[in-house]
């Protein structure tokens, strides 16, 4: 018989000391596992699914923060195009997998068709199905061609969920965060818990297992990725190469032109300081 999760008691929070210190040492791993898959040539996919709200795109940002750009990037599609929609349900997907040396971090995948396209009724059961039978061939076609593929499932109980909301409909900042679908998740938890279970069931092999993350503890949970996204990809340390910052020259007789004839931005910060 299916049930809701409920959180017990009220979450106990990794200290934010002892966090910012291992999140830290964890970034500077990053940094350095993305030098060995740059000059490697390795292609690292990284699929973060889960409920709404359980975390994904906390963790995303901080695996995020110091990587360079250049050679990693964070892939989160809108509601496909109608010419989308006529194409074969991985085509578009495809077409955002890495290159040599690039980190792909996929922000909701093609798993969508098993999670919020089932429950919403957004595809056919016969689109389903053929999604299940599908996804693992196709996983395995990455995997045979050197992709490492790594895929993450957050999971948050429900009343979490249910603070996190109410937390995004008075912030400013994060409303944009509060979907429609998002707040009909709520109403459908257990619809979302049979979808899970299914895809689990069909989709959960041995060439690309799902990884569950309990993420209750938003700072418990950002760790145990990072360690855990460190420990799937076999790379090696990398130091920096070695950089040496030249002498300034002697300035010559060259004069700048005068300061009036730009446009500067208002100094609204020495405003702000002013009050």
């Amino acid at each position: 018989m299916a049930h809701s999760k409920k959180s017990s008691s009220r979450v106990q929070r990794m200290p934010k000391p002892l966090y910012e210190k291992e999140l830290e040492r964890l970034q500077i791993e990053l940094v350095s596992m993305q030098q060995w898959v740059i000059d490697t040539g390795a292609r690292v996919v990284v699929i973060f699914e889960g409920r709404d709200a359980a975390g994904k795109g906390g963790a995303i940002k901080r695996i995020m923060q110091y990587l360079n750009p250049r050679s990693a990037r964070v892939v989160a599609l809108p509601t496909p195009s109608e010419r989308e929609k006529g194409q074969w349900y991985f085509q578009r997907y495809i077409e955002r997998l890495p290159t040599t040396g690039e980190i792909v971090l996929m922000d909701r995948s093609w798993y969508n068709r098993a999670g919020v396209e089932r429950v919403m009724d957004y595809c056919t059961p016969e689109q389903y199905r053929r999604f299940l039978h599908q996804v693992p061939t196709f996983e395995r076609m990455l995997v045979e061609d050197g992709i490492i593929l790594i895929k993450y499932w957050f999971s948050v109980s429900d009343d979490i969920q249910e603070e996190r909301f109410h937390s995004r409909l008075n912030d400013p900042m994060r409303r944009w965060k509060l979907s429609d679908t998002d707040v009909v998740s709520i109403t459908k938890w257990e619809d979302y818990s049979r979808a899970k279970d299914a895809m689990f069931e069909a989709t959960d092999h041995a060439d690309a297992p799902w990884w569950t993350i309990e993420s209750d503890d938003k700072r418990a949970s950002r760790i145990n990725t990072i360690s855990h996204l460190l420990s799937q990809v076999p790379y090696e340390s990398r130091d920096p190469d070695e950089v040496t910052i030249p002498p300034r020259p002697v300035a010559d007789d060259y004069d700048r032109p005068e300061k009036e004839r730009y446009k500067y931005v208002p100094d609204h910060a020495g405003a702000v300081s002013k009050r």
